[in-house]
């Protein structure tokens, strides 16, 4: 059995790297469509305080995560400031930090960070999948060229094909991928395999507000 100490900073990464999977979202969305320049400028401010957190005893684990977490922040305010419009660079943006951490990996460095950005890459890839599959990829186009006052009609049209046997059948089989992906490591009492499960748990969370947030519209 676990100690009960270890089972608490198990649950203690596992939220913090299901915190972080979100704080793009909520944070630097907003940011990067006004301030796209800032945005990326910020990505020196998490290296550093990655970079602090580990050069300290006890918050070493902390800083391996929030390292890992500056790639993810980089890719998103390059992609979402200047490329945002074209869907079909969406993955390999996201995916410029991934040399980094498999080059980490292979030298035995931020397994934790690491991991915590190979969880959130995958999230990302099967979120777009979905896109790709169910056909959403045009009304991502649209959105990305209309006001938020007109983005109504289209967000409606993507939710009508969400909502048919292919568009549901898809959300299933994808949502119980990462079901199964994100849980399993959760078997495993390495804190690394806890961040890859939180950040790709975590995507089922994400993916499922844009979903409420669009039937709002």
């Amino acid at each position: 059995m676990f100690s009960p100490i270890g089972v608490a900073q198990r649950w203690r990464m596992f939220a913090a790297a299901a915190f972080l999977v979100s704080v793009p979202v909520f944070l630097e969305a907003p940011l990067v469509r006004n301030l796209p320049l800032l945005a990326v400028a910020v990505t020196v401010g998490w290296l550093g305080l990655g970079q602090v957190l580990r050069s300290r005893d006890g918050s070493q684990i902390w800083g391996d995560l929030l390292i890992g977490f500056t790639g993810s922040w980089l890719a998103g305010a390059i992609y979402w400031g200047w490329f945002r419009w074209e869907p079909l660079l969406h993955l390999p943006l996201e995916a410029l930090g991934l040399p980094v951490a498999l080059w980490c990996l292979w030298r035995g460095q931020l397994a934790i960070g690491s991991w915590f950005y190979l969880g959130s890459l995958f999230g990302t890839t099967v979120t777009d999948v979905y896109f790709y599959v169910v056909n959403l990829i045009p009304h991502w186009r649209q959105l990305m060229q209309v006001e938020p006052e007109l983005a109504i009609p289209i967000f409606q049209s993507a939710i009508a094909l969400v909502n048919t046997p292919w568009g549901c059948g898809w959300a299933a089989v994808l949502g119980i991928l990462l079901l199964g992906v994100g849980s399993l490591p959760l078997r495993s009492p390495g804190l690394k395999w806890w961040a890859f499960g939180g950040a790709v748990l975590s995507t089922i969370v994400v993916d499922s507000l844009f979903w409420l947030a669009a039937l709002a519209a």
